[in-house]
């Protein structure tokens, strides 16, 4: 085994506020680790990343405004699966695979062993899978389906972003519920794809039907019981043109508001029709179920070995891609979850 390896990493070199973060406010540098044994403190271990997860979250860690607040020069983290090359821990040993949110956007890294979790490769799960479904994306859709959206047998359900990470799941795991499902995307493959593939009821391309109001009078003539918001602005007050009593709105994410700073964000005009309609709209950060982590990871293992719910990804390829995968996020090219391929 080398000695030290060169690892290229992903840092912060200035907050973007606004618009798209490119080479200006993240760049890509070389360190060198030390794999000696006396270099590794004890119950750390040495790992080069597989594969690294790309999620809108980290849009607002880079803006310089969200709370707490990284600093300037400090690699950036993220979800990851890595492989051990070196453990001052006995409960891992060389060539584990292992799952942690805190990898660096790197080749090679070094954390303590308590920050990471062991993948069995004999579970018949893909991966991609443990980024996807089983992952952050997982756990997203479940929390706003199950425990905001309360979504039951026969509640009509919307999602926008729908064939995004979460989105795509979160729809899904609404049909495995007995729920009526219509999605809101980006392109007409991908209302091929939801109607299709993954068995929503309905699913409209919001580049066409530009009317939202229209058209959800359209597809939800019934009006809407559940909404799972990942965009946010005008999709967002459209709905709330059509919710139900005791509606519940999840807001998981505002991917239209993201490179916008606040004062030129759309404002939602009609809050009152929550009112009389006792709708409860509820923002919340899925680290905030962290004690219900396992509950739905053994859940969703079982749907996704079922083939009720199925994962969808785009990959992209190389450290260097990074800044391309995460601009990638904001411009409706992708389907399902994205990930970088660091290695394979």
């Amino acid at each position: 085994m080398a000695t030290e390896v060169e690892s290229r990493e992903w840092y912060i070199a200035s907050y973007a506020p606004i618009g798209v973060p490119n080479s200006d406010h993240i760049k890509l540098r070389t360190v060198t680790l030390s794999l000696r044994a006396e270099c590794i403190p004890d119950n750390h271990v040495a790992f080069q990343i597989l594969y690294v997860s790309i999620d809108p979250y980290m849009r607002t860690q880079l803006s310089g405004l969200s709370l707490p607040q990284i600093p300037l020069g400090q690699v950036i983290r993220a979800l990851g699966i890595g492989k051990v090359i070196r453990s001052k821990d006995a409960k891992f040993s060389e060539g584990d695979l292992v799952l942690s949110p805190f990898f660096p956007v790197a080749e090679f890294g070094v954390m303590p062993s308590n920050l990471l979790q062991k993948i069995n490769p004999a579970d018949g799960v893909s991966l991609l899978d443990h980024l996807s479904c089983l992952g952050l994306p997982g756990i997203t859709a479940w929390v706003g389906i199950e425990k905001i959206g309360n979504a039951k047998e026969g509640s009509n359900v919307f999602i926008s972003a729908a064939a995004g990470g979460v989105g795509i799941i979160a729809g899904q795991l609404a049909k495995v519920k007995g729920c009526r499902v219509v999605g809101s995307v980006g392109s007409d493959d991908k209302v091929k794809l939801l109607k299709e593939e993954c068995g929503y009821d309905e699913a409209f391309n919001y580049r066409i039907e530009t009317d939202y109001d229209a058209a959800l009078t359209k597809y939800f003539p019934d009006g809407i019981d559940v909404y799972f918001d990942n965009v946010g602005g005008k999709m967002l007050e459209a709905v709330l043109n059509h919710v139900n009593h005791g509606a519940r709105i999840a807001l998981c994410g505002m991917i239209s508001e993201y490179n916008k700073v606040w004062t030129e964000r759309e404002g939602v005009r009609n809050l009152l029709n929550m009112v009389g309609k006792e709708v409860m709209m509820k923002g919340f950060m899925v680290g905030s179920y962290y004690n219900h982590f396992e509950e739905i990871i053994k859940e969703m293992e079982v749907h996704l070995k079922e083939g009720k719910i199925k994962s969808k990804h785009k990959i992209y390829n190389g450290i260097e891609s990074f800044l391309e995968s995460l601009a990638s996020l904001f411009s409706s090219s992708n389907v399902g979850k994205v990930i970088l391929q660091v290695a394979s």
